[in-house]
């Protein structure tokens, strides 16, 4: 039995699965387990989940401290759904306390912050995938700041009833659209970070570049660092981070082209940085080169995101809509 067939119940903030379920997997992969006693106290039933090497020690030794491992007829229930906390998580607090009508979008911004609205791509119990626009930040660079992608995926959240937080796994550019995931618990955050550090979650991007690659495919390793004469811009640098990005140019126009890029790692502003490397800045960066007559921020959108789901472990394959600027910018170029 792989996690894929390990089925649960919610309640509230519990999670409840039965214990010969979870005892089936082990055995299924191999893990010498005994089955665990009905009513057993919940310290025995944390060392004997810990045996199963199914869950994170650190996660199931935190629901052990707060009472969140209990048995009871068979289920093994653990307190996994807990509700976002409006102290110490600002977007969470900023999104209770900005709830739009019930006929708004359930991820739209009050109308008073002009900011794009942001929509839900996928939503469950366990994890969240929002469709940032260009212009919107993931996150708050001030306190109080409003019109964030964290502050719309907490909002999405409550407005379903349902008022888990949601943490972001990985970041986007304020002026890059696409798909950004979001952990819903802390046991999906764990496996997502995990996820993200073992570099198995896949994100696919578009640009339009200017000039044609001359290369129609190739792979960008280059170390990126900071640019110590300019506070905001990153440059390619021996004493950077590894960073590789791999490209494919899909349309070629006059002077310009439309490249399909991956990422191996995660820098900042690494495909910005590493097109410019090449001599094909993004279309509109000005930062690194790029001519903003058409556009005033980078062509530059996130397509697609791949990973494992959190609890089930099942592909989960997300496209974000183009946006009606990017389709715009290659509509304008094709035509030259």
């Amino acid at each position: 039995m792989d996690r894929q067939a390990l089925p649960y119940a919610r309640n509230g903030e519990w999670l409840s699965v039965a214990a010969a379920d979870l005892l089936l997997y082990a055995h299924n992969a191999g893990i010498a387990v005994s089955p665990i006693e009905a009513g057993s106290h919940p310290h025995h039933v944390r060392i004997w989940l810990l045996a199963l090497g199914l869950f994170p020690e650190k996660w199931l030794n935190r629901l052990f401290s707060i009472g969140g491992i209990q048995m009871d007829e068979g289920m093994v229930r653990l307190r996994n759904f807990l509700p976002g906390d409006p102290v110490r998580d600002e977007a969470f607090r900023i999104a209770q306390h900005t709830l739009p009508s019930a006929s708004a979008s359930v991820a739209s911004v009050p109308t008073d912050i002009e900011t794009p609205a942001a929509e839900a791509l996928f939503r469950d119990d366990w994890c969240l995938v929002m469709d940032k626009p260009a212009g919107m930040p993931v996150h708050a660079s001030a306190p109080g700041q409003r019109g964030t992608l964290d502050e719309a995926a907490a909002r999405t959240g409550l407005l379903h009833g349902d008022p888990q937080p949601a943490k972001h796994i990985h970041r986007l550019d304020d002026d890059t659209a696409g798909p950004v995931l979001y952990a819903r618990n802390e046991l999906a955050q764990l496996r997502l970070d995990e996820a993200m550090r073992a570099k198995v979650i896949g994100r696919q991007y578009a640009a339009v570049v200017q000039g044609i690659p001359k290369r129609k495919s190739g792979t960008v390793n280059a170390p990126i660092g900071k640019d110590r004469h300019h506070r905001s811009r990153r440059i390619v640098t021996p004493g950077g981070d590894e960073a590789v990005t791999h490209y494919e140019t899909l349309e070629t126009y006059r002077g310009a082209a439309l490249v399909r890029l991956w990422l191996e790692t995660g820098r900042t502003h690494q495909i910005r940085v590493h097109m410019s490397f090449l001599g094909h800045p993004l279309v509109g960066d000005a930062l690194y080169g790029g001519r903003d007559a058409i556009l005033r921020h980078q062509a530059l959108r996130g397509e697609q995101l791949t990973f494992r789901h959190p609890w089930s472990g099942s592909e989960m394959t997300l496209q974000a809509p183009e946006p009606a600027w990017f389709a715009e910018v290659r509509r304008r170029y094709a035509s030259l």
